[in-house]
């Protein structure tokens, strides 16, 4: 679909900070309130806007630490389909946050949560390697996140400190 330079500079605006308000997006956007809600409508009717996703330091939270491990598939494509029946059944795991085509050494790239190791290395073995057309899996877990999503995440215990995004 192509946007208007408008609807644009509205997306961008909203990607940066969706907690904005209209009024607040209409004079970045230097155009009208009503402008910038219709516009918001209809580019969540296009599923343009996905959603509007929070983004939360949960190991600060006591007792809600999870561990998080990134997942590289080899895939033998199915003729016809491709990658993309292997993949719908692999994103459909509640484990799961994300999945991605890849290109390089491997073909999926999957970000996988669990509260222990062993959830994860259970999905691994019982879940993920026994699907048809999963050639091979190597499992990477992440020891500490230094930036998510354009947000910085500050390092040490001052509680002053607060995350602050990136330019």
């Amino acid at each position: 679909m192509k946007l208007s330079t408008e609807e644009i500079e509205i997306l961008k605006i909203i990607e940066e900070n969706h907690k904005a308000s209209l009024e607040t997006v209409a004079l970045m956007a230097m155009c009208s309130e009503e402008t910038v809600r219709n516009t918001i409508k209809k580019l969540e009717e296009e599923k343009i806007i996905m959603s509007y996703p929070t983004l939360i330091d949960w190991t600060k939270v006591e007792g809600q630490e999870s561990i998080v491990a990134m997942i590289d598939v080899k895939v033998t494509p199915k003729r016809g389909v491709g990658f993309d029946e292997v993949a719908e059944r692999i994103y459909r795991f509640p484990e799961v946050s994300s999945l991605y085509l890849m290109s390089g050494a491997y073909d999926l790239s999957i970000t996988v949560e669990g509260k222990t190791m062993n959830q994860i290395a259970t999905f691994v073995s019982e879940k993920l390697s026994t699907i048809e057309n999963v050639i091979s899996t190597t499992t990477h877990f992440m020891l500490k996140k230094y930036k998510h999503d354009g947000v910085i995440f500050e390092s040490g215990n001052d509680k002053d400190r607060r995350m602050v995004v990136s330019p």
